[in-house]
């Protein structure tokens, strides 16, 4: 099979370089892109005279069919034409004859790809904002309910104090809005288009760039036609904004694995999101979280492959940025995988307010507050800092927690001590003693909420 640029050649090239430097294998997911960016080159090149209406007409009606087999899936991709260009191009001669080697008028494959996967990644992207909207309002919905439930709070995973479960949760929300705001202000810069750059160079034909950008409503155009068929920021930024969205997917999945365990206790998963074991009966295993916390190396790993790629490339186009596509298109996989299972994970888990409850009547993570107590009857935050740390001791000593000790055991260690410092250490007082602005109290959670639901 000759090539489409074969002419200057004299020998077919070897089989094992077919293989090798084809990328119809990946680039495939670019077909529908790859046609409206095409219908749109010929669209203006028929406008400005360059084809005229009869030949733009066979050549559009050409590319909807060739959309329809891809659509149907009885499209054909062959590996010897080694792209996705190649591949419709070659079945739009075959389909329409002749005319349809003009379709590349006034445009290289560089440009070309370049538009493709800018398509590409507007419509993913666009897509990603709507199902990270997706995991943040079944975070709501569990935060709403969980108010008033009282979770140990953990610093070092060593209790730390006392906050609400829907407080806990809605620090997931905030990161997903910054992953949202992140993407949404990527947009921008993916929509620009490359098309009518050529292969680094412009063309000599009368094209309408600007023309072809409104067709395929990008906002803006490339200004340098070197740059157009070069840059990859955009895929940089896409990788770059998705490897710290899993960054926080990735600590919400652990935090869920540790909350599901027997140690814990503190939520059970879905039957539907777990696994059993081949030998062990009893085990339900989290195996969702924990794929979720492994796929985030795999975005991180299709991040730093781009950055190597790129960092020594000279201007302008080279083979290395076939490189670009299949961790990007991996990259999409994921995450859509990713955000779609998250959401009913989270919306269907059961909390366990009781053993949540108790946790917070068996530790000493109301310490704080006595101090603060203490501070409020005249002591300093050192000295109180001090006499905590001995009662804390003598407590762990006796085998007692706080609220377990007399008064009398108090006084010991401070005259300042009343009998109101009991119900300073209840943990519904301790959690909603912290009514500071974005504070765990439950009048601060539920103003949280109501801000929350104003970014959805």
């Amino acid at each position: 099979m000759s090539k489409l640029w074969g002419g200057r050649f004299q020998k077919q090239t070897n089989e094992l370089v077919e293989e090798f430097t084809a990328s119809i294998q990946f680039d495939q997911e670019f077909a529908e892109e790859d046609i409206e960016g095409s219908i749109a080159h010929v669209t203006m090149l028929q406008e400005n005279g360059i084809i005229t209406e009869e030949e733009m007409n066979q050549i559009k009606n050409g590319l909807l069919l060739i959309l329809d087999r891809i659509q149907n899936g009885t499209f054909e991709y062959i590996v010897a034409d080694e792209d996705i260009h190649m591949n419709i191009e070659r079945a739009l001669i075959e389909e329409i004859g002749p005319v349809g080697g003009k379709l590349h008028t006034g445009r290289s494959r560089n440009d070309q790809i370049a538009t493709d996967m800018h398509l590409y990644l507007l419509r993913k992207t666009k897509g990603f904002i709507h199902l990270i909207e997706e995991v943040q309002k079944v975070i709501l919905k569990q935060s709403e309910e969980n108010v008033e439930t009282i979770l140990p709070g953990y610093t070092h995973l060593q209790r730390a104090q006392p906050v609400s479960f829907g407080h806990h949760l809605m620090a997931y929300f905030w990161m997903l809005e910054r992953d949202k705001s992140r993407f949404q202000d990527s947009l921008k810069r993916i929509s620009m288009s490359p098309l009518g750059a050529g292969a680094l160079a412009g063309t000599t034909f009368s094209i309408d760039r600007s023309r072809t950008a409104e067709l395929l409503h990008f906002d803006e155009v490339y200004p340098n036609s070197m740059d157009a068929v070069s840059d990859r920021d955009f895929i940089l930024e896409f990788l770059s904004i998705a490897s710290t969205l899993m960054v926080h997917i990735s600590r919400l999945s652990e935090e869920m694995v540790i909350w599901s365990s027997q140690e814990f206790q503190y939520i059970e998963l879905d039957d539907s999101f777990c696994t059993g074991s081949s030998i062990m009966p009893q085990k339900k295993n989290p195996d969702v979280p924990e794929l979720l916390r492994a796929k985030t190396g795999r975005v991180y790993g299709n991040l730093f492959s781009l950055l190597t790629v790129l960092k020594g490339l000279p201007l302008a186009y080279n083979k290395d940025m076939q490189e670009d596509k299949e961790g990007m298109i991996d990259t999409v996989k994921t995450l859509d995988g990713t955000l779609r299972i998250l959401a009913p994970m989270i919306e269907s888990m059961v909390v366990k307010h009781e053993n949540m409850k108790s946790s917070v009547q068996h530790d000493y993570s109301n310490a704080t507050d006595i101090a603060d107590y203490l501070v409020n009857q005249g002591a300093t935050f050192r000295e109180a800092h001090e006499i905590i740390g001995k009662i804390v001791l003598y407590g762990i000593e006796q085998n007692k927690y706080l609220l377990d000790l007399t008064i009398a055991e108090y006084q010991r260690f401070s005259p300042l001590f009343k009998e109101d410092i009991y119900d300073v250490l209840q943990p519904i007082s301790v959690m909603n003693a912290r009514n500071s602005y974005g504070g765990t109290s439950t009048s601060q959670v539920q103003k949280q909420i109501e801000y929350a639901k104003t970014f959805l």
